[in-house]
């Protein structure tokens, strides 16, 4: 798993960037998920189940990790997610124990991936090469010259795929009871508003989500 870190600083050129191609817009930016959910709250087809079945409010859960989650800045990382997590379930009944000592009935496991793209799926890998090549300029100094071309001013715009996935088990048994997910891709910097967003995101529904795939859209303030 691979997590990004909370608040990562932006490069002064990406703020900038960012800014002038986002000005004249709205105070918010929409985070488009595609989200796929699966309930299985009672033994048998793992299928979104009827309401019958379905644990109702107040419950309560823990959080489990993965053992990779377990130290150093995953750790941390790990925290800031399940802050968010807690932050979903609370509106929906679910919270954790006011005691660190009493069991709880329901276990979950949060975990994210991201994949850092130099640039988006549908972008043209030769654009740059041309432009630099059709607009060098050399200047002479001297008895050399230096060359200096338009493509060496242009930023980087590296394009992000994201996944968010939580994973309900029951405590006693260890079986999967709800798996859920939310995957988005853009050119957001890593925040925790943007994380949250794909949290509730994947949360929509529960806990008895609709059928198949779906989009949930998600507007976060700037």
């Amino acid at each position: 798993m691979a997590f990004p870190a909370f608040l990562k600083p932006a490069s002064t050129l990406m703020v900038i960037v960012a800014a002038g191609s986002l000005a004249g817009c709205a105070s918010v930016y929409r985070v488009d998920n595609q989200v796929e959910s699966f309930a299985r709250w009672t033994d048998g087809v793992a299928t979104t189940v009827a309401a019958t079945s379905v644990p109702a409010p107040p419950q309560t859960y823990r959080f489990e990790r993965l053992p990779s989650q377990s130290t150093g800045s995953a750790a941390q990382s790990a925290d800031r997610l399940e802050q968010l997590v807690q932050e979903a379930l609370k509106p929906l009944g679910w919270t954790l124990p006011a005691d660190h000592a009493t069991a709880a009935p329901w276990t979950v496991e949060v975990t994210t991936q991201t994949t850092r793209l130099p640039r988006a799926p549908w972008e043209d890998p030769w654009e740059r090469a041309r432009f630099s090549w059709t607009g060098q300029v050399h200047i002479g100094i001297g008895h050399g010259s230096v060359m200096w071309s338009p493509w060496m001013l242009r930023p980087e715009l590296p394009y992000y795929q994201r996944q968010v996935s939580l994973v309900v088990r029951e405590a006693a048994t260890g079986r999967v009871a709800y798996e859920t997910s939310a995957a988005h891709d853009g050119r957001w910097n890593s925040t925790p508003a943007l994380w949250g967003a794909m949290v509730s995101a994947a949360l929509e529904g529960f806990p008895a989500p609709p059928k198949g795939p779906r989009q949930v859209n998600l507007d976060v303030p700037r």
